[in-house]
């Protein structure tokens, strides 16, 4: 991963709204140094597609679409409208009233990193249980001892978390870490990759299992996508 993705990554939480989204200071596909971040909302100020529109067993549509179209979808509008505003403001010299900079600075952050998390969150769930490929199975084996220590651990910060815990990978020593964020704009590593990422936010499972958390937990660790896990682990730094 190049570092302009790097820095992309995290510039980085609600109703969609359909059509089309962006807006001129949103970077074009053509500009996107990995491929993969071609289809992100912030690149094209939409929503990016699901992978599944349900888990059987696991997540229904019903839990699965307001998720997506409300929280992912309203963090998106909100970051794209604080990005068409600081635009006229960059252009046209259109005048941001302060208070109101005060609270879209923090937002852009904050929804930014949303759009983000969502999208590997979405991305990271795979409709049936997966073996992990070898190369992210040896560095969380070297890391944590073994990967039933690994999971131990991240169903433990899952837990404890209010918003988000991920398994994320730190360039500037290798290593691998769990780290829990309970809001947007704090808590992750900088320049860090996130490998695998559950929302413990109850929008994001209560529907399906009400005030059952650790339930829900413990079958996402059923269906982490372990291909589009170890696809990051091994994206160039």
């Amino acid at each position: 991963m190049t570092t302009q993705s790097r820095r992309d990554f995290f510039f980085a939480s609600s109703g969609a709204a359909g059509g089309s989204l962006l807006v001129p200071g949103l970077a074009s596909a053509s500009e996107i140094g990995n491929p993969h971040f071609a289809t992100s909302g912030l690149t094209t100020g939409n929503l990016k597609p699901l992978k599944h529109t349900e888990i059987p067993g696991f997540l229904s549509a019903q839990q699965i679409a307001p998720h997506h179209t409300a929280h992912y979808g309203g963090a998106l509008k909100t970051f794209v409208s604080i990005e068409a505003k600081f635009e006229d403001s960059f252009q046209k010299g259109t005048v941001i009233d302060p208070a109101a900079y005060e609270t879209m600075q923090k937002q852009k952050s904050s929804r930014g990193n949303s759009v983000i998390l969502h999208e590997i969150y979405f991305d990271g769930l795979a409709l049936k249980a997966m073996v992990p490929a070898e190369p992210i199975r040896k560095a969380i084996d070297k890391r944590f001892g073994s990967m039933e220590k690994w999971s131990a651990d991240f169903i433990s910060s899952a837990r404890i978390a209010a918003g988000w815990a991920m398994l994320i990978q730190h360039p500037v020593n290798g290593r691998l870490y769990n780290v829990v964020s309970d809001e947007h704009a704090s808590g992750p590593l900088w320049f860090a990759t996130p490998l695998v990422v559950i929302d413990v936010y109850e929008h994001a499972f209560y529907i399906d299992y009400q005030n059952k958390k650790a339930d829900y937990i413990e079958k996402f660790m059923r269906h982490i996508d372990w291909t589009e896990a170890n696809r990051r682990f091994l994206a160039p730094a």
